[in-house]
């Protein structure tokens, strides 16, 4: 079985008329600084908080703890 893997490295609000306004270089700003972790989920579901990684040319993401579902959907 595979299961679909997906990370979150902020979160955004912004009217659909601005979304839909935006180009090639547009900048989303998230709410979320450089060094907070990310949120990896499973099928959607939060299981792990992370940071992002670099090794050789690729990037990575390295697990740092079991994510707090309510936490999770707090932040929302």
């Amino acid at each position: 079985m595979n299961i679909e893997l997906s990370v979150v490295l902020g979160r955004c609000h912004m009217p659909m008329h601005q979304l839909l306004r935006m180009g090639r270089g547009a900048v989303i700003p998230l709410d979320t600084k450089e060094t907070d972790q990310l949120w990896i989920l499973a099928s959607g579901h939060p299981i792990a908080r992370g940071e992002i990684t670099i090794q050789g040319d690729r990037l990575c993401i390295t697990v740092t703890e079991p994510a707090d579902v309510h936490e999770f959907h707090a932040a929302a």
